[in-house]
């Protein structure tokens, strides 16, 4: 951000759902900042995660393990891109796996360590549930607590929770098959709209306690640095006060909820953010953040052409 222009940028960093085959491939060809992260991410994990982004198969690419560093170094490409530009975050945010790159972005994790780290936190979270006894669905039309009395209701002794708020009327809940299955059928007799995710795991409910346990010890072993600038951290919807509190806010994230609502508000209202900037490939947040706050300024960048417009809109 520069004197010359009034707006505010916070920067957002996506999470699963936002892959495709080609990812950061435009990036990397047109930016050498950008291929050098993927160099470096094919060097400190030891296989070509640049020709998985890029190539596929996407069988191959959307295993846990891989999507997770895969799309960390995207994000970072891209930020790496837009670093070129004048415009400057005065917060960043990351949406589950997001809050990593949010963390590069904000010079608290080396890129080195988030890369090892998100590796590892795939391939836990993917032991954490055998396949097919967890489930994931998203619920569409109700209000927050409309679902959470759903969920009180559909547990009947399993495990479900809400995983992700992420927009007004978009709630994504998580636990065992069955109880998510109830929910889902509850959530439909109450005049919602609800769908089953193809997902590989139930993410950020109590199921993934053995990913957390996991992971606790090898975040504790990484240098955190504090932050430059706010990192709102998905568990408190709140910037963390210092590396440790960023480190801790991370052990939390694997089995809690992702308070991305709060998050965008916090933003918006304590940050004064009035142009969000979607880091990573796809435009996933940018429609959530187009329901949490209609009047901000949401900018996807779809390839290293829309850096133009950005650029020239902070410059």
């Amino acid at each position: 951000m520069t004197e010359t222009t009034s707006r505010r940028y916070g920067f957002v960093f996506p999470g699963q759902g936002s892959q495709k085959v080609g990812m950061g491939r435009d990036w990397a060809e047109t930016f050498s900042q950008a291929r050098a992260v993927f160099d470096e991410a094919d060097r400190v994990l030891g296989f070509p995660l640049s020709r998985l982004c890029w190539e596929g198969p996407e069988d191959e690419l959307t295993l846990t393990a891989n999507l997770q560093p895969a799309l960390l170094a995207t994000s970072i490409a891209v930020l790496r891109a837009v670093e070129t530009t004048p415009a400057r975050p005065v917060a960043v945010a990351g949406h589950s796996l997001g809050e990593y790159s949010a963390l590069v972005a904000a010079g608290s994790l080396e890129l080195a360590d988030a890369l090892r780290l998100v590796r590892r936190r795939g391939e836990l979270m993917q032991e954490a549930v055998p396949v097919g006894e967890g489930a994931m669905a998203a619920i569409l039309a109700l209000a927050d607590e409309e679902v959470e009395a759903i969920v009180a209701a559909a547990a009947d002794g399993e495990v479900l929770a809400v995983a992700n708020k992420n927009a007004p009327g978009q709630v994504v809940i998580a636990g065992h098959q069955a109880a998510v299955e109830r929910a889902v059928a509850l959530a439909k007799e109450q005049r919602g709209k609800a769908k089953m995710l193809p997902v590989s795991a139930p993410f950020h409910c109590p199921l993934m306690a053995p990913a957390r346990q996991g992971l606790e010890p090898l975040l504790r072993e990484a240098p955190f640095a504090d932050p430059k600038i706010p990192v709102v951290t998905n568990v408190d919807a709140a910037p963390a006060a210092n590396g440790a509190a960023a480190r801790e806010a991370l052990v939390r994230q694997v089995d809690g909820t992702v308070r991305w609502v709060e998050s965008i508000e916090w933003m918006t209202d304590q940050a004064g953010v009035t142009a969000f900037v979607e880091v990573g490939p796809g435009n996933v947040l940018s429609g959530m953040i187009r329901r949490i706050r209609p009047d901000a300024e949401r900018f996807s960048l779809k390839g290293p052409e829309a850096l133009t417009e950005l650029a020239e809109l902070a410059g």
